[in-house]
Order: C-alpha cells, then sequence, then structure tokens
C-alpha cells in the first residue's frame, strides 16, 4: 500500500506522467476523490523497466469483457481470469522487448499505417460478409468487446511493429521448402475432412456372439455378393432393405444422414477417402462396441480435398506463416535469455 504522495513520487523512475496516471485510476474507478489511496504492484519487471497491476487490467480488459459474457459461474471466471491475466502478462513482456530492439533499430509505426489498417480490417471484413461496413460497424463491434478506440489502434500499433520487426529478425532465417508446403498441405487435408460433413449408406450384417470359422467365412462371402450385386447395377437401397441387420437405417437406404467425417469409424473413414461418391466399397469388418459387423458402404458425399498442385501456393503461404510463428518464439526466446525479468504476478 502507498499512499498518494508515495506514488508520486515514484513516477519518474516507472516513466509515467503523473496526468497519465490520475486519468486512468480515474477511468478504472480508483479514485473517488483527492483524499482516495492508490492501490498499486508491480507484476513483473523487465530490463530496468516495470510493468503495473494496472498495466495488465487495462490490456486485460476486452479478454476480460468476454470471459464473463461466455459464463457466469463465479468459480469458473475466477479461474479463467487467472489463467487469462498470465497468458497476457507473458504477451505484455514480449511486447516490452520488442519494443526495445524497434527502439535499438530505429523502427516506428505511424498514424497513417493505423489508419490503412483499419481501412484493411474494414474491407475484408466487407468482403467476408457481403455487405457494406463502416468504420463506426467496426469501433462498435469494438466497443462492445471491451476496448476503447484508442486501446485498439494500441493493438494495431504493436502487432504493425512486430511485422517490421519479424521481416527484419526472423524472415532471414526462415527458408521454405517443397516439403514444408506438402506437410502442410497432409495437415491441412486432414483437418478438411474431419471439419467437413459426409453421407454414406451402410449395409450391415451383424457376426453372431461366439461364431465359428466358417460362420464367419459364410457372412463374408454374402458380403462379397451383396456388394458384387451393387456394382453390377442392383439397387443398393433395395439390397440394404432385403439384407441389412440394422433395422433403424432401412426406410433411409442405410444413411443416418450428413455426419461428421471424424465421428465415422476409422475403418469406415478409410473407406470414404478411397472411393467416390456412388462407389461401392469392399466388405469391412468392423467392431461397435463388443459387437462384430461386416458393412459394405456407399459414399454419397465424400469429403473433398483438393489437389496439392491446385493449393500449392496457400501451402507454401502457410507454411511460411507457421515457420515464421515458430521463429518468433526461438527469437524472443533468445531475448528472454539477454534480459532480466522477473515475473511478480
Amino acid at each position: 500500500m502507498r499512499s498518494a504522495q508515495r506514488a508520486r513520487d515514484c513516477l519518474p523512475m516507472l516513466r509515467w506522467g503523473l496526468a497519465g496516471v490520475v486519468a486512468l485510476f480515474v477511468g478504472l474507478g480508483w479514485i473517488g476523490d483527492a483524499r482516495a489511496t492508490i492501490v498499486e504492484r508491480v507484476v513483473a519487471v523487465i530490463g530496468d523497466r516495470a510493468l503495473l497491476w494496472t498495466d495488465l487490467l487495462r490490456r486485460a480488459t476486452a479478454s476480460r469483457v468476454q470471459i464473463r459474457m461466455q459464463t457466469h459461474d463465479a468459480n469458473m471466471i475466477s479461474v479463467q481470469e487467472q489463467e487469462m491475466y498470465k497468458e497476457v502478462l507473458d504477451r505484455m513482456i514480449d511486447d516490452r522487448l520488442e519494443e526495445q530492439q524497434a527502439d535499438k533499430a530505429h523502427i516506428s509505426v505511424s498514424s497513417e499505417e493505423i489508419d490503412r489498417a483499419i481501412e484493411n480490417i474494414i474491407a475484408q471484413a466487407q468482403s467476408t460478409q457481403g455487405r457494406s461496413v463502416t468504420k463506426q460497424d467496426v469501433l462498435s463491434e469494438i466497443h462492445r468487446r471491451g476496448m476503447t478506440e484508442q486501446e485498439f489502434r494500441d493493438e494495431l500499433r504493436r502487432q504493425l511493429l512486430e511485422g517490421k520487426l519479424l521481416e527484419l529478425r526472423v524472415r532471414p532465417r526462415v527458408r521454405v521448402t517443397d516439403q514444408d508446403a506438402r506437410s502442410t498441405y497432409q495437415r491441412f487435408a486432414k483437418d478438411t475432412r474431419e471439419q467437413q460433413s459426409v453421407e454414406v449408406r451402410i449395409l450391415a450384417l451383424r457376426v453372431l456372439p461366439h461364431s465359428d470359422s466358417q460362420e464367419l467365412k459364410e457372412r463374408m462371402t454374402l458380403a462379397d455378393e451383396i456388394a458384387r450385386r451393387a456394382r453390377a447395377g442392383e439397387s443398393f437401397c433395395a439390397l440394404i432393405q432385403q439384407f441389412s441387420d440394422d433395422a433403424t437405417t432401412r426406410a433411409t437406404c442405410g444413411s443416418r444422414g450428413p455426419q461428421a467425417f471424424a465421428t465415422l469409424l476409422p475403418e469406415i473413414q478409410e473407406a470414404v477417402q478411397t472411393l467416390q461418391p456412388g462407389a461401392v466399397s469392399d466388405p469391412i469388418n468392423v467392431h461397435i462396441g463388443s459387437e462384430q459387423v461386416i458393412v459394405v458402404l456407399m459414399p454419397l458425399g465424400a469429403a473433398k480435398v483438393p489437389p496439392f498442385e491446385e493449393v500449392k501456393s496457400e501451402m507454401s503461404q502457410r507454411a511460411l506463416v507457421d515457420a515464421l510463428e515458430r521463429g518468433r518464439k526461438q527469437w524472443l526466446l533468445e531475448l528472454r535469455r539477454k534480459v532480466y525479468i522477473d515475473v511478480r504476478l
């Protein structure tokens, strides 16, 4: 606890202007009158500079608003806010390190650059939403999320400054190869399949518990015959109605409607990836819980992923972004090793 006079004496060391400090406390509702006591503490020291609790509170305002919009459970809010404060403080430490590097390299961000960034945000919003979006629309959304226009501009300035530093310090270290692009494509293809929905018609032949090898062979032979007849042009719906042991889907031609690809059994996922819509699979042995089932399936709308060559440029760009992010983390880690950092949160 410090008195208002003690806090005023410390201001030169913390490089704060008195008017700015008072305005901040008033804005936070922490000053009721001239006799009020100011409560402040240091949450981190970076080199010879301190980060104050009020710095952290101000920076975390938007995140705090989002947390409280998403839940009304006081205990959950407390847990999430504590974790959020740690993440925001970590980001603020990185920002201070980047500001120091920017000062050394004589790099800055002008108001005009921030204005252009806002114009780009507006243009992207218009393109995404397919309607006219004004600056006031953007600011209204920013206010709804708990940020003032100045805080929004400060955040854009930090991002633009970081972009310039990455181009200067990290980009020269990064090399993206064709293999990097292909690895990114593999992750993209997996994510695309898992996120898209697919509709599959399934004819299920149950294998009775304790069936011997001969009985299993007979069921598999029947499944082979069903697949052959379907490929020869016989109605798959009619075959399902005649043979399927899944009574719940006979009326819908074996379909349970569109389903998330990720929810399908792995064996069915593999078959769907290799089949064209309308094609019939070979019999597949699957286990659903403790029950063994032989299925023949026909995908109606398989999750489609464009060939690598069609998206090679995009995949290379994604690989570059990923590499820059890894490079950024490594660069910041190197900076942290060279500077005294004391976290007191």
